[in-house]
């Protein structure tokens, strides 16, 4: 499995140093000098409509920082279907900065969006999300059972145990740092794996299925746009009610409330649908978190509905955080710093996996037929769990029956080799 985690780490790597390096590529369209006055959103949006009079306008992005432009997303046909035109405006000035694809409930501008369809798909479509559920799937495996043989290990100190060993390059010293690093980074990679899944092709399915059986579906806000499927007119509009990503933070007073003149992030979605409200939803995916949503209606501005975070389920929570955390707008750049960590991990314990293995070359296989040795009452239930989280996580099940039906090949071979000899 190490090519496909190498192959995931190294595009993770490039995701997570894709936001810093998408404010330098993109710093005109998205940074102006910071003005004294604004001009009204409505004539913000007036001109965006007037630069791009063959767009739709399905949302607005104010800057919640002082200068950050203005975001107004278009449903334009000449921008891919899963995608909106972005026309940037200057908040100050009136100027228009550009115009861009913006993509997915973070705004990802073409950079950062042309990397994340590398690590999600190598650019191959469905058949390449196979190779991400791949190593999603194996990733927690492998990760706690490098964690089961490295603890197991025996060792004069318990210090070899957290921190590598010095002395002259050797298999030895390898090992040392590939257990302690590896220790370090289990939960992280654990995580990373378990949140993953959640969209996968196929676990995934079975993922929300038991999310909602337990409850734990994000509750929508009533009288707002229902949540579109594939048609172009209506991506961007959920769009505007998902997080922008980072860069949309304000520093909080001792009660939790915006401070001095810092403004609320907030996306605008206009309905999709006659006698549908605006969604305003906040877009703070700062701890704590601040995503709560208000449908208005257009006409005298009254509240239609009200969701509040604080009142979804501690699921819905979880696996919201836990999506934020693996996309990297959860907490901002420490939240990218941490993901690229975690994705140098990976590749340092791939390498020095290979590293070992050919030091130790030819070295000797484990005898055929150990799982003999394990008492019955461990091993049934041991395969009845190996059961249930294959069918689970299909994909894990599928390449571990190619694994064992492999296995039994070359032991079959063997067998009739030697039964020849002999």
């Amino acid at each position: 499995m190490a090519p496909f985690l190498l192959v995931a780490a190294v595009s993770g790597l490039l995701y997570a140093i894709s936001f810093q390096a998408e404010k330098i590529v993109y710093a005109h369209e998205l940074e102006v000098p910071v003005g004294d006055t604004t001009l009204p959103l409505s004539r913000q949006v007036d001109i965006a409509r007037a630069a791009n009079p063959d767009g739709t306008v399905t949302a607005v992005w104010p800057g919640a920082e002082p200068g950050a432009t203005t975001r107004v997303l278009m449903a334009d046909p000449d921008v891919p279907e899963d995608a909106s035109l972005a026309v940037f405006v200057d908040p100050y000035t009136g100027d228009v900065r550009g115009q861009l694809p913006s993509y997915g409930s973070s705004g990802a501008l073409p950079l950062r969006t042309w990397i994340d369809g590398l690590h999600r798909d190598l650019h191959l479509g469905d058949l390449g999300r196979n190779y991400s559920e791949l190593a999603a799937s194996w990733l927690w495996v492998i990760a706690l059972g490098g964690v089961l043989l490295w603890v197991g290990r025996r060792r004069k100190n318990r210090r070899a145990l957290v921190l590598p060993e010095r002395g002259p390059k050797s298999r030895r010293r390898t090992l040392s740092w590939h257990g302690s690093v590896g220790l370090w980074a289990a939960l992280g990679l654990v995580l990373l794996s378990a949140t993953g899944l959640t969209w996968s092709r196929y676990a995934g399915e079975n993922i929300g299925t038991v999310q909602d059986a337990l409850g734990g579906a994000t509750p929508p806000c009533r009288r707002a746009r229902p949540r579109p499927r594939s048609t172009r007119g209506t991506a961007a509009a959920t769009t505007a009610a998902r997080p922008q990503g980072r860069g949309h933070r304000h520093r909080r007073g001792p009660r939790g409330g915006p401070r001095g003149g810092d403004r609320q992030p907030v996306g605008l979605g206009r309905p999709a649908l006659r006698g549908q409200g605006y969604v305003v939803k906040e877009t703070d995916t700062q701890f704590p978190v601040q995503l709560d949503s208000v449908a208005l209606n257009p006409t005298d501005g009254t509240v239609l509905d009200r969701l509040r975070f604080a009142d979804y389920p501690l699921l819905a929570k979880l696996t919201r955080i836990g999506i934020d955390a693996h996309t990297g707008v959860f907490l901002g750049l420490f939240n990218q710093l941490a993901l690229a960590a975690l994705a140098l991990a990976l590749i340092l314990l791939i390498l020095w996996g290979y590293r070992m293995w050919w030091l130790r070359r030819p070295g000797r296989p484990v005898a055929r037929g150990a799982w003999r040795k394990v008492p019955v009452t461990l091993l049934l239930p041991l395969l009845a769990a190996t059961a249930a989280v294959a069918w689970f996580v299909p994909l894990l099940g599928l390449s571990l029956l190619l694994f064992l039906a492999a296995d039994l090949t070359l032991a079959l071979t063997a067998r009739m080799r030697s039964g020849r000899t002999a």
